[in-house]
């Protein structure tokens, strides 16, 4: 590929939590970085707009929570559902050991925007827009570089580390070699939003669970991010029964929706999220690194998928800013990444499964409502405490990381 030639120390693929944290650590760690981003802008409809605790104590960490947390949010302390007609609560975040024991619901665009900024005040960060890191540079079976395509031309950027933080569908895990295990989910999520009246609708956010149907609903102050959860495959059978039948399952299960739903004027305002659960077994090769979903895709339960990315971030820029910086990189260094951050991903992906195999999928099965709720769903209301557990999980995470560096 002809083009303009550049060196970073360190090259990251995907402007997303991920790409943007590391990018933003490392360079405040004092090393050399760039970061390239596909798309000219960050104003898309993203899935996952949840904030959680875990992150909130990072952005403590940098001294940047107070201005994080001036940008428009909602704050949520407890997470609902409403269980066959009895609103239960899943999770109560308020006693978390966090500097803000809440989620906070904001567009992911204005995340990324801060975190951008917050970046772009630092001289040895740079980040490309418009520009896609399409494979990698090798010499003697060490990754030395990406070939991209930027806005007007293609370019060469050699690097000591190139880091894979571009999703599920990253082009430069399979450029690598390193194959991707498909854990496999038995739902699908469809996605499209909603008009939001505050003083008409009851809900904040939360789920509502009906036979055969579940839905989620996040706020975005104005207007609703709805997922409809669906088995797995069976989108050909949505779009067969048509749009106006769709339109009527949604208004059966939340009526206060029913007067908006005509705002929904073809399935090109409906959106696909296939669910998938991935594992890498191999997150390295010497020169290259994948974390977040490019590692480990997860199911949108509990929404912890950003968090989690971007405590990968953390972990690979705890580890790797003092060898990227003193020139002294080793794939025993990459490998380390892997060993501090594969296990919370697989333990928090088994809990996801076995929530999707225990409630989500039985749900959608179900033609009739139970007699009684579900034997959780009584726990939680019976046993208070018991909801700091789900909180915990979904707010903090497995083996929580804080800024070293």
């Amino acid at each position: 590929m002809n083009g303009p030639k550049h060196h970073h120390q360190c090259c990251i693929a995907g402007g997303g939590p991920a790409g943007l944290m590391l990018g933003y650590l490392l360079a405040r760690a004092g090393v050399d970085v760039v970061v390239l981003e596909k798309h000219a802008d960050f104003l898309r409809d993203f899935r996952g707009d949840t904030i959680h605790p875990s992150t909130l104590t990072v952005l403590d960490d940098l001294g940047l929570l107070d201005k994080f947390l001036a940008l428009p949010h909602d704050e949520i302390e407890e997470l609902t559902a409403d269980v066959y007609g009895e609103v239960i609560t899943v999770a109560d975040f308020r006693h978390l050991p966090a500097p803000r024991p809440f989620l906070v619901l904001v567009p992911q665009w204005d995340f990324l925007d801060f975190i951008a900024d917050e970046a772009r005040a630092l001289p040895n960060f740079k980040l490309l827009m418009e520009t896609k890191a399409e494979r990698l540079i090798e010499q003697d079976g060490v990754v030395v570089g990406v070939d991209a395509l930027g806005p007007e031309s293609p370019l060469r950027i050699t690097a000591d580390l190139v880091v894979a933080a571009d999703g599920r569908h990253t082009t430069l895990r399979e450029s690598a070699g390193l194959q991707s295990q498909d854990i496999g989910a038995p739902i699908d999520v469809l996605w499209f939003r909603l008009p939001r009246d505050p003083e008409r609708h009851p809900y904040r956010t939360g789920g509502i669970l009906r036979p055969g149907a579940m839905l989620v609903m996040l706020s975005r102050q104005n207007y609703w991010q709805c997922a409809f959860v669906i088995p797995k495959g069976s989108l050909a059978e949505v779009h067969a029964q048509g749009l106006v039948h769709f339109r009527r399952r949604i208004a059966a299960i939340a009526p206060f929706l029913a007067p908006d739903l005509d705002t929904l004027t073809g399935w090109d305002d409906v959106k696909l999220l296939s669910v998938q659960i991935s594992d890498l077994a191999q997150w390295s090769r010497p020169g290259f690194l994948c974390i977040g979903d490019a590692a480990h895709a997860m199911s949108p339960v509990g929404g912890v998928g950003i968090n989690l990315a971007i405590q990968d971030a953390v972990a690979a820029a705890n580890l790797l800013a003092a060898p990227l910086r003193e020139g002294r990189l080793t794939p025993e260094d990459l490998e380390m990444v892997q060993k501090r951050r594969r296990w919370p991903a697989r333990v928090t992906q088994r809990v996801q499964i076995a929530i999707q195999n225990t409630v989500l999928a039985p749900t959608l099965a179900r033609e009739e409502a139970p007699e009684h709720p579900p034997a959780v769903a009584r726990l939680l209301q019976r046993f208070p405490l018991l909801r700091r557990l789900p909180a915990r999980l979904v707010g903090i995470g497995v083996r929580p990381e804080r800024v070293r560096i």
